[in-house]
Order: C-alpha cells, then sequence, then structure tokens
C-alpha cells in the first residue's frame, strides 16, 4: 500500500511539473490573445455585421479557453466559456452585436487580463466583479434564448448561416440536376469545373440510378453528384456556380468544417456517421455492419444496404476534411517559432563579439599583406554582414502591434471627457528592433493622452469652428534611412504659443524679454514639470507627461520634433534609431582615445586650423560655409591629456535642426559598431552613451550627441546673458 501511495504522490509531483511548464509557455501567447481579443472587439464596433470579425473574436476567446483548461486555469476557462458561448450564438445569428455587448465583451476580457495578471504577476483579482460580469453574461444568454423562442429565427439568423465560415470554409454540396437537364443543352462538366476552380474540391459521380442500356433516354439525365470544397468565397460563390440550373434540381449545400473550428481531432468523423448524417443509411443498418467485425464500409456494399459509390463519396469527405485540417494545423505550426528573449539576445550579443572578431581579422590581414589572409578576412566579412543583418531582422517586429494597444485608449478616454475621436493608423508594417518597441509604449500614451485632452475640442466647440463633429488622431511610422520617424498628427486646437511663453516667464525657462522661434518655444513643453492646463485631472496637468516622453526618447538616442498650428492641430514626430544593439558609427581619435560619433547624425568633417581658431577670439565658433558653427572641443570637454596637433578636424553633426561640431584630433572612418553598455560607476557619464570593443582589442567610447549639442546650447545661451548683463 504504502509503495502505490509514493508512486501516485510521484506522478501528482510530475503532473504538476508538466502542468507549471505548460502555464509557462502559455503566458506570451495568453497576452497576445486577449491583445487580439481587444484589437478584434474594437473593429467588430465599428462594422457590427462583419462576421470575419465575429470569427476572430470567437477564434481568440476559444484558443484562451482551451489552452486555460490545458494549464489546469479553470477560473480562466470557466470564465471566457461564458463570454465564449454569448458569441457563438453571435456567429449563429442569434445575439446582435451592439454597443452594450461590446461593451460587456471588453469588460469580460479585461478581467481575463486581470486574471492572468495575477498567475504571471502575482496582482489582485476583484472576485466580485468577476461574479458581476459571469452573470450579466448568462442573463444575456437567457434573454436571448426567451426572445427567440418568443419571436423564431430573426433575419439576422438567415444572414449568418450564409456568411459564416466564410473564411476558408469546407462545403458537403448535394446535387441532382433535373432529369430534362441535357434537353436545355447544359453541360454539366463545364459546370463542376467551375465548382472546382472555387479552391481545393473533390467530386464524385453517384451512378446508381443509371438504367440498363436497352431503357436509356439519351435526353435524359439519372447521375448525381456529390462534392466538397473548401473555399474561403463562402456559400453565395456556390451557389453562384448552379444559379442556371436551380429550377427542378435538388441543391444541398452544408458547412462542415470551418477555419475557427477545433482541429484536435485531425481524423474528423467516422464512416458510418458521416453515412448517417448525409441520409444515406440508417442507425440499424450501421449496428448491423458493425456487429460484422469487418470495415464498415465492405460489409455495407456486401449486404447491399448502400451502393459502393456513396461508401466511396463519404470516404472522400473524410480524407478531404482530414486533409484540410491538418493543412491547417501545419500551417499554424510553421507559421513562427517562439524563441525566448533571454536566448534572442543571448544570439546578438554573439554576433556583436563576431563582428569584433572580424574587424580584429581584417586589421590582421591589412598588416601582414598576405592575400591568401586577406581574401580569407574579406569572406568572412561578408558572412558576418549577413548574419549580422540576418539577426538583427530576427529582432524586428512590425509597429502596428503597438499601435493596435491604443485604440482602447483612445475609445475610453474620448468617452470619458465626452468627445468624439477616431483613431486612424499608417505605416503598421514598418518594423522596428523589439526593444525600442517595448520602450515605446510609455511615451506614446503620455502624447496621445496630451492629444485627446488638450488637442481635440469637444463637439460643440468643433462644430462651431467649423470643424467635423468627430477628430481624428493619426499614428504612422515609416523608414528614414537608419531610423523610423513616427508621428502622431491631431486635428485639434493647435498649441497655445501666448499661453506656453506666459507659463515658461513664470516658471523661469525663458527671458521676457526674449523672443524664440516657434519650433523652440513648442520645444518648452518638453521641459520638466511644464503644464498649460488651468486645473489638474486625472487626464493631465501635473506637468510630467511630456517630461516622461523627452527622457524616454532621449534614453533611446532619439529625438522629438513638434510641429503646430493655431485652430489646426499639432503634430508631434519621434525619430527613433532602428536598431540599440548595433550601429554604424563614426571613428574618430582625440589624444589616446578613440571616440565614436552615430554616422547618421555625422553632416560632413572639415579641417580647423590654429589661424582659424585665432580668428574667433576665443569664441568657440567656426565658419563653415559661410555659416557660423558653434563648437565643442572633446579634448577640453573630457580632458584628455596632451597637446593640440597643428591641423584638427571638426565634425559637422546635426540634431533637431542645429549644426554643431566636435573638434577631435584625427578623422578615421566609418565602423560597425557593436555596442556595449556602461559599467554602473559609469553610466551617468555625461555626453557618454556606450562602448565598443575595436578590432585591436581597444575600447572606444560611443557619444551621446543629443546631450553634448544641448549642452553647447546651454553654453551660449549663459553668453549670451552673460554678454547682456555686461551690457
Amino acid at each position: 500500500m504504502g509503495e502505490l501511495i509514493a508512486k501516485s504522490e510521484a506522478e501528482e509531483d510530475s503532473l504538476d511539473d508538466m502542468v507549471a511548464e505548460l502555464r509557462k509557455t502559455f503566458r506570451e501567447e495568453a497576452y497576445e490573445l486577449v491583445t487580439e481579443l481587444e484589437t478584434a472587439l474594437l473593429e467588430l464596433e465599428k462594422a457590427p455585421g462583419e462576421m470575419e470579425v465575429v470569427g476572430r473574436v470567437f477564434r481568440a476567446m476559444h484558443t484562451i479557453k482551451g489552452s486555460g483548461a490545458t494549464c489546469r486555469l479553470n477560473d480562466i476557462a470557466s470564465f471566457t466559456h461564458e463570454l465564449e458561448t454569448i458569441f457563438d450564438m453571435v456567429r449563429k445569428g442569434r445575439i446582435a452585436v451592439t454597443p452594450e455587448l461590446i461593451n460587456l465583451a471588453l469588460r469580460a476580457r479585461d478581467q481575463i487580463k486581470a486574471m492572468l495578471d495575477r498567475l504571471y504577476q502575482g496582482k489582485a483579482v476583484d472576485e466580485a466583479l468577476t461574479q458581476k460580469i459571469t452573470s450579466l453574461l448568462k442573463k444575456r444568454v437567457s434573454d436571448s434564448i426567451v426572445k427567440r423562442a418568443q419571436t423564431g429565427s430573426s433575419q439576422l439568423q438567415g444572414k449568418a448561416s450564409t456568411d459564416i465560415a466564410g473564411e476558408n470554409a469546407t462545403y458537403r454540396i448535394r446535387f441532382q440536376p433535373a432529369p430534362d437537364t441535357f434537353s436545355h443543352g447544359t453541360n454539366l462538366t463545364l459546370l463542376l469545373n467551375q465548382l472546382r476552380e472555387l479552391g481545393h474540391c473533390h467530386v464524385a459521380a453517384q451512378t446508381d440510378n443509371i438504367p440498363y442500356l436497352e431503357n436509356i433516354n439519351p435526353e435524359t439525365c439519372y447521375t448525381s453528384w456529390d462534392a466538397i470544397v473548401s473555399t474561403p468565397l463562402g456559400r453565395n460563390a456556390i451557389e453562384d456556380v448552379f444559379i442556371f440550373v436551380r429550377n427542378g434540381s435538388e441543391l444541398k449545400i452544408e458547412v462542415i468544417d470551418e477555419e475557427g473550428a477545433p482541429v484536435d481531432e485531425a481524423a474528423y468523423k467516422k464512416l458510418g456517421e458521416i453515412l448517417i448524417e448525409r441520409g444515406d443509411l440508417s442507425s440499424e443498418a450501421l449496428q448491423q455492419a458493425l456487429n460484422a467485425k469487418k470495415r464498415v464500409g465492405e460489409v455495407l456494399v456486401e449486404i447491399g444496404v448502400i451502393p459502393e459509390a456513396k461508401v466511396e463519396s463519404a470516404l472522400t469527405e473524410q480524407q478531404h476534411v482530414r486533409e484540410m485540417r491538418e493543412r491547417r494545423q501545419g500551417a499554424e505550426a510553421s507559421a513562427s517559432i517562439r524563441v525566448a528573449t533571454a536566448k534572442l539576445d543571448s544570439l546578438v550579443n554573439l554576433v556583436g563579439e563576431l563582428v569584433t572578431v572580424q574587424a580584429r581579422l581584417t586589421q590582421t590581414a591589412l598588416s601582414t599583406g598576405l592575400p591568401a589572409l586577406q581574401s580569407i578576412a574579406e569572406e568572412v566579412e561578408r558572412l558576418t554582414a549577413s548574419l549580422r543583418d540576418n539577426t538583427m531582422d530576427i529582432r524586428m517586429l512590425p509597429i502596428g502591434t503597438t499601435f493596435s494597444k491604443f485604440k482602447r485608449l483612445v475609445r475610453d478616454l474620448s468617452s470619458e471627457l465626452g468627445k468624439e475621436i477616431e483613431m486612424t493608423a499608417g505605416g503598421a508594417e514598418t518594423e522596428l528592433d523589439k526593444t525600442v518597441i517595448e520602450r515605446l509604449s510609455d511615451p506614446l500614451v503620455h502624447i496621445i493622452r496630451n492629444s485627446i485632452d488638450h488637442g481635440i475640442e469637444l463637439p460643440a466647440a468643433r462644430t462651431a469652428a467649423g470643424k467635423p463633429k468627430k477628430g481624428t488622431i493619426h499614428l504612422s511610422a515609416l523608414h528614414s534611412g537608419a531610423h523610423v520617424l513616427i508621428q502622431v498628427q491631431d486635428d485639434g486646437a493647435g498649441l497655445d504659443g501666448s499661453a506656453i511663453r506666459a507659463k515658461a516667464v513664470e516658471k523661469g525657462l525663458i527671458q521676457p524679454d526674449v523672443e524664440l522661434p516657434e519650433h523652440e518655444l513648442w520645444e518648452l513643453i518638453l521641459a520638466p514639470g511644464f503644464s498649460t492646463a488651468k486645473q489638474v485631472s486625472g487626464v493631465s496637468g501635473r506637468g510630467v507627461g511630456m517630461d516622461v516622453v523627452k527622457k524616454a526618447i532621449d534614453a533611446l538616442r532619439g529625438t522629438i520634433e513638434i510641429m503646430s498650428s493655431k485652430g489646426k492641430g499639432t503634430t508631434i514626430t519621434l525619430k527613433l534609431p532602428l536598431t540599440l544593439a548595433i550601429i554604424d558609427g563614426f571613428l574618430t581619435r582625440t589624444g589616446d582615445e578613440r571616440l565614436i560619433f552615430p554616422l547618421s547624425l555625422v553632416e560632413e568633417c572639415v579641417e580647423l586650423g590654429r589661424a582659424d581658431m585665432a580668428s574667433e577670439h576665443g569664441r568657440q565658433l567656426a565658419h563653415v560655409r559661410g555659416q557660423i558653427v558653434p563648437y565643442i572641443r572633446l579634448r577640453d570637454y573630457f580632458m584628455i591629456s596632451g597637446g593640440n596637433p597643428a591641423y584638427e578636424q571638426i565634425v559637422i553633426t546635426g540634431v533637431d535642426g542645429r549644426r554643431v561640431g566636435f573638434v577631435v584630433d584625427m578623422v578615421i572612418g566609418e565602423h560597425q559598431t557593436v555596442l556595449k553598455s556602461l559599467g554602473k560607476f559609469y553610466k551617468d557619464v555625461e555626453g557618454i552613451s556606450g562602448a565598443t570593443i575595436l578590432g585591436d582589442g581597444t575600447v572606444a567610447l560611443i557619444l551621446d550627441i543629443p546631450k553634448l549639442v544641448r549642452m553647447v546650447a546651454l553654453q551660449e545661451e549663459q553668453m549670451t546673458r552673460g554678454g547682456a548683463n555686461l551690457d
């Protein structure tokens, strides 16, 4: 007995380990599914009659329920089942999609996410809310059943029955032409070929009604056909094939499988079930055949209960559906593969190390001058570049995954503020490094909240201004060289320049008599604690939103550009690097230090002689192609020892529309730069964003150009104020 108990406990422990592993695997999929559920529900709200979107909603729920049950998440499975029941009735036309239903479904979706957060993040769940939503879901189902019993099937059901499973559904078709079909000149071969063109199709002729030769009438059609067709074109397309032969003919079309259906049992139904379902066989005859202990089809044909052609037709259906389900399972399995983020990051680090070793090999090959070694180095460089690009592509994700999260934000917040706002998106397929996308979500939330609260006016105010009652927030993304430009554009009231200026003077950000260009005036809203809101609300007014945006974008080595037109709206453009792992750099030397500029910010390089420096009377300004460009000496800023060479180089960079130069001893050239983070003792050093290892093993520092440019601008401002005070 003791051994049995020990064995039982061991099996239970093994099962618990398996469930724990399943839950770990389910985590990422679960959050993706609740995101997809929210996106589909918001789309369904705009197009309530779109059965394809209803199918998306149902499939997301069905997968959450099924996977949750597999992982022993019974609370999630049972709760989702109640929601799934409602949308199954929507699919069948028994419940109409209404704003109230969408609101209830979104609340249920949020509760499912809360349950997942409890499991994976240890957060609390409001059980009373769970019970309340469950009761509301059950009430809606029961109300629908009562209403249906009272009024019968609605017109919506008829529509759903024709539109359902329009997404690559499998149909069973039984076609018995009218006996006089041939006398009307109809070519049934052409008709059946047209049916085959709709998709994956099998056709079987039923010839058991053909009489003996002496009794045949050449103008009479004795044959009928069974067909199985899988097509995304829907029932109407099938009916159109037979539109000219419907009179006097018998046509039956049934959906027997669909893309949203579970594919757990790829074997589909048994032969006997199919024959009974078709009406070709009785239950009693099937039982008689089963008692014979032989193959059902063979027995049925032997005892003469059913023609062999009908058995063959049923077998064809069985094989057809099995093939479609296996194909669907294979497509789902091969479409993507989940890889742990840590493994992907490790791969990127290894590729980075390989790039460093490749640079060292190239340098060694050049120094030795051996042609064979140089040839090998060139081949390794080519392969490394290809591997680097492919690895970076793996890290790329379409930014549309982030855009879709904001539709719910716009919907809920606009409703809370009594505004009518529609969010549109463009360039959702634009790809960006996954790390950048993850860190971009919060800044975009702040920008969109500001656009909703400060930008878009109330409906009455928009109507009075001659604008459409409904405002628009447009998110877009596009590639621009080594960067991605992300824009948030609204058609609201625009920024109030006078209010911004007054607040900036009040906070001491600018002097009362200083006139700023428009773009610099708009940039003041990015200052810490800056807000023009007259009162603090749950949405804005504390002056932390845009400051958070500025810090987050700086951390991503990006820039922010603001454009606004009074009464027409505001556009905020975020310029972000494609990746944070490997960049194209511009290598320079100052003293014994190697310093790298991000190549995308470098505009040109010019010589800076001693005469040029002397002519400036100690002011750090240089004449470059007819323009005065402020510059900073990196030797002085970083306190690098050693004397200045006779001729130095000035690297001209462009940030936020401002040209600033940086003086270095020598320009070396372009360099593929693998970014390495600095240690905790150096992470707060101003003007340095990271480091990299060169081919000779030395370390080069990567300059944080935007911060250095702001430092130069601050120095200029201080010099200007000092000069004014002296006057």
